[in-house]
């Protein structure tokens, strides 16, 4: 198992992702070791603002199509891809984003040759493209290129506000160089907590969060707070 690296923060940031590990089947977390890296493209882009089933129903009639890969999204009509990946929402958006991805991928021959860029053209490439913001960006990195760079969403930066970690300001890159410099660099040990964090975020420490429940309540400023 990793561990954070440090004391303080680290060794706290530590104790919440054992007990969190502890406490979720991450064999539930959509994306794993051996996902296929096309899948991974694909729903990265789908999952913008929507929930897993629908990215679910949308990759289905993708499928059912024979359009489930990057090459045979950029070959068909910007409108037809719409119609396919309707059921995760905002189709026009994200079958622009698709096919924005299928051609920055074809531009450099192939899936294949874009995860084998160096992580940091990787990520700059990406997020050069349309649609693709940080947190797509790095999905793609880590899951589908198996590069150590930590994915940070809104779960990640609402359960350790909670729980007061974190650092000073709220950035998308603070936020990642602050986990980066806690949890020694590991692809697989950054996608499992990652997925943790969010299972939790949408498990128990949700909007209204379930308190009793929750495994970390006794490290919790939140939740040890009185209501």
């Amino acid at each position: 198992m990793a561990r954070a690296r440090g004391e303080g923060e680290g060794d706290a940031l530590a104790d919440v992702l054992s007990r969190l590990d502890r406490s979720y089947d991450f064999s539930a977390w959509h994306w794993q070791r051996e996902t296929p890296p096309e899948y991974v493209c694909i729903s990265a882009v789908l999952v913008q603002h929507t929930n897993w089933s629908n990215v679910e129903q949308a990759i289905e009639r993708l499928r059912a199509a024979g359009a489930f890969s990057l090459d045979a999204i950029g070959r068909l009509p910007e409108k037809e891809v719409a119609e396919l990946v309707r059921p995760a929402g905002t189709p026009a958006v994200k079958a622009r984003r698709l096919r924005a991805l299928a051609c920055v991928a074809a531009e450099v021959g192939g899936l294949d040759a874009l995860l084998a860029l160096p992580t940091r053209g990787l990520r700059a490439l990406l997020l050069a493209t349309h649609g693709i913001g940080p947190e797509t960006a790095d999905a793609i990195v880590l899951n589908a290129a198996g590069r150590p760079v930590f994915q940070v969403d809104a779960y990640t930066v609402r359960i350790m506000r909670r729980l007061g970690l974190g650092p000073a300001t709220n950035g998308y890159e603070a936020w990642q160089r602050w986990f980066e410099a806690r949890i020694a660099p590991d692809a697989e040990a950054y996608r499992r907590w990652h997925g943790l964090l969010v299972l939790h975020g949408k498990q128990t420490c949700r909007p209204k969060p379930h308190c009793l429940s929750c495994p970390l309540l006794d490290l919790c400023e939140t939740g040890k707070a009185p209501s």
